[in-house]
């Protein structure tokens, strides 16, 4: 079988860096290239990041495209708080990239081009960050519609025990307001539009909070990526190990002390990159041997009414605005894939075999 394409929209911090290796250097992917966007940083940060997690791994071939700086109608939201003021903070490692920017088309032309290249049905869009980008891309090529295989998102929260995730102490639903999830939110409109079309929906998979928290980079995943398999031939550890597991300790440590979740952070991202390609990975019941019945599919709405970021946090904390109501679709019919388990396991060996070719990638370019 030919390898997946995909195209990455992504705003570099901690996450994103593993969606980038796994889309980078997964032997069953074709990375087409990367968007950048605003998000966990501003948007020259969160590129500067995306090409020095390419360096690090020894891709600086693939493409970089600035896209959005700023939502569609909304004043700009970042999250020091989780990624720090670079997005990418608490590494000593990350290389300072080499290769510039491109800058011969926009971000949404390069989309188009290289995903209307691909054969019909085939090419797979996975955007980690806020949707504007995507949201203008699909607006402005509506034939882009028809012709990839699929849309794979970080975004979104259901709650409710949709999954039996570990919630916050508060059991609330999203992670930026007690309802929303910060990709969702930072541009509601967007992703309002991107769900509001029906066959899009049919070809969508939300990889949701309530799915991410399960995948938790627990010490025994944060010393294994740090060993690699090669841990008794090799007293040193690379540096690109070495990035891989200190952005995942400050990723930790920030999820402990706001999220007070201590047994290692959720890692979202990659699971966009790894249901687009291996989507057996991801269960669409609680129950995983429940393959036998037909999965349920959804309609996602956003609501975008509401006290929004320039509000007062009293306001803020009782609005709603910027989450993902989802209803099952009426009579089992097409709709939005919302996975609610996966192989942990597997997706982390996946994950620690790509870390291994990024490695050795980065070592055969020195």
């Amino acid at each position: 079988p030919m390898a997946t394409p995909i195209w990455l929209d992504c705003d570099t911090g901690h996450d994103d860096a593993f969606a980038i290796l796994l889309a980078a250097h997964h032997p069953d992917v074709h990375l087409l290239g990367i968007s950048t966007i605003y998000g966990n940083a501003p948007l020259d940060k969160t590129t500067y990041n995306t090409r020095a997690i390419l360096k690090a791994i020894g891709r600086e071939d693939i493409p970089v495209y600035p896209g959005a700086a700023h939502p569609f109608c909304r004043p700009v939201v970042y999250a020091p708080d989780i990624h720090g003021e670079s997005g990418l903070d608490g590494t000593t490692v990350l290389p300072a990239p080499t290769v510039p920017v491109r800058t011969d088309r926009t971000a949404v032309e390069a989309m188009y081009a290289a995903l209307i290249s691909t054969p019909k049905g085939t090419a797979w869009i996975v955007p980690t960050g806020a949707l504007t980008t995507t949201a203008l891309l699909l607006a402005t090529h509506p034939d882009l519609i028809e012709h990839i295989a699929g849309l794979s998102i970080m975004g979104g929260a259901v709650g409710n025990a949709f999954t039996n995730a570990p919630t916050p102490p508060d059991n609330r639903v999203g992670n930026i307001t007690p309802w929303a999830e910060f990709n969702i939110y930072i541009d509601p409109e967007s992703a309002k539009s991107v769900f509001s079309k029906p066959v899009l929906a049919a070809k969508t998979t939300l990889i949701t909070l309530d799915l991410t928290h399960q995948f938790l980079a627990t010490q025994e995943v944060q010393s294994s990526l740090l060993a690699g398999s090669s841990a008794s031939s090799s007293s040193s550890t690379s540096n690109t190990r070495k990035l891989f597991a200190e952005i995942l300790a400050f990723f930790a440590k920030t999820y402990a002390e706001i999220f007070a979740i201590t047994s290692g952070p959720p890692v979202h991202d990659p699971l966009a990159v790894a249901a687009a390609f291996l989507p057996h990975l991801f269960f669409d019941s609680l129950d995983s041997t429940d393959a036998a019945t037909k999965p349920v599919r959804y309609v996602v709405d956003v609501i975008t009414e509401g006290a929004h970021s320039e509000a007062a946090e009293s306001a803020r904390a009782q609005s709603q605005c910027g989450r993902t109501v989802v209803a099952p679709v009426a009579g089992g019919g097409p709709g939005v894939r919302i996975p609610r388990g996966v192989a942990k396991e597997e997706v982390w060996k996946v994950i620690g075999e790509c870390l291994a070719r990024g490695e050795a990638a980065l070592h055969a370019q020195n």
